[in-house]
């Protein structure tokens, strides 16, 4: 589907038409990247509050916010998996300028690393031949590993098994009651989340923790010497 942005520029300076084409354009990207989401991941997305200016002020109005710019909006607000572009432009429209957020611990829980250690973890993955999910990265120098749910719960016990619980590992879970920000938006008024290795059909369910975690552990704990 294409999109166009008419109107008349009127009195308005050229600066002005421009940043709001900008941010038209930045609101249909977004639209596009959420059904994507939605529609061909399965993958629910909540509208996200940003945060702007040199003191990341978060927008949602609250100067006492604990994390500006990295939280939903609305909780139910909720655009579910399998909604279509119309729909997802529908419900954005009530929220303009809202970040990209999905819940983690519906059909995905997430292992974040540092960003040097996951690209080093990512490439020794791939060349073994494990299955794999999606990537991000994030403006913090984290790198953040799409698995199972589940595994935030087990990670505990899945270290100790491995022999790695007791290593003070640069390794961590995010689980139910999480959000994660997703690529385009940009987290906390530091920059843009990004992917190491976007979502495709071969990684529409993510793999389990245990398969992956192995590698990662070892990689952590190699760059934390």
């Amino acid at each position: 589907m294409g999109f166009t942005i008419g109107g008349s520029i009127g009195g308005r300076s050229t600066k002005e038409f421009r940043s709001a084409t900008r941010r038209r354009g930045n609101r249909m990207s977004e639209c596009t990247a959420v059904a994507e989401y939605t529609g061909l991941w399965g993958w629910d997305v909540v509208p996200g509050a940003r945060a702007a200016g040199p003191a990341r002020d978060c927008s949602c109005g609250d100067p006492q916010c604990a994390a500006p710019g990295a939280h939903p909006l609305a909780f139910e607000a909720t655009v579910p998996a399998g909604a279509t572009l119309d729909e997802v432009t529908a419900a954005w429209s009530e929220f303009p300028g809202a970040a990209v957020l999905l819940p983690v611990g519906r059909t995905f829980d997430v292992i974040e690393v540092s960003a040097e250690a996951g690209r080093r973890a990512l490439v020794r993955l791939e060349r073994m031949g494990l299955p794999l999910g999606p990537v991000t990265a994030t403006p913090t120098g984290r790198a953040q590993f799409f698995v199972a749910p589940g595994a935030a719960q087990e990670l505990p016990q899945l270290l100790y098994r491995m022999g790695w619980d007791d290593a003070g590992l640069d390794l961590h879970a995010r689980g139910a009651g999480s959000f994660l920000t997703a690529p385009p938006s940009d987290l906390a008024g530091l920059g843009p989340v990004s992917w190491l290795r976007p979502p495709a059909l071969d990684s529409a369910r993510p793999p389990q923790a245990r398969l992956l975690l192995g590698t990662l552990a070892y990689i952590c704990h190699r760059s934390g010497r």
